[in-house]
């Protein structure tokens, strides 16, 4: 890179102001897709408390699904439910 100063350089890795992810839609890559049985859940918030995207939705303490347009697939939330009431799906 012939001109490296900062005042060059585009932006990258940077947050400009908090409140911003909301904006990005990450659900998009995942390899995997979970299933949550709403019948057999017992409302343990476990999935809720180990997503690192906050995918899983909550409504009046109860789980009430997993936002597809922020989760990743990374199966956390399956692993985690000590009740297997999420499966983790190809797709």
């Amino acid at each position: 890179m012939k001109d490296w100063r900062a005042d060059k350089l585009l932006p990258g890795g940077i947050i400009p102001k908090g409140g911003t992810a909301r904006e990005y839609k990450t659900g998009g890559w995942r390899s995997s897709t979970p299933k949550w049985d709403e019948e057999k859940c017992k409302q343990c918030l476990i999935c809720w408390i180990s997503c690192p995207e906050g995918a899983v939705l909550v409504k009046d303490g109860k789980v009430r699904g997993i936002d597809m347009d922020y989760c990743k697939g990374c199966g956390i939330c399956a692993k985690e439910c000590p009740f297997n009431v999420i499966e983790m799906a190809e797709g």
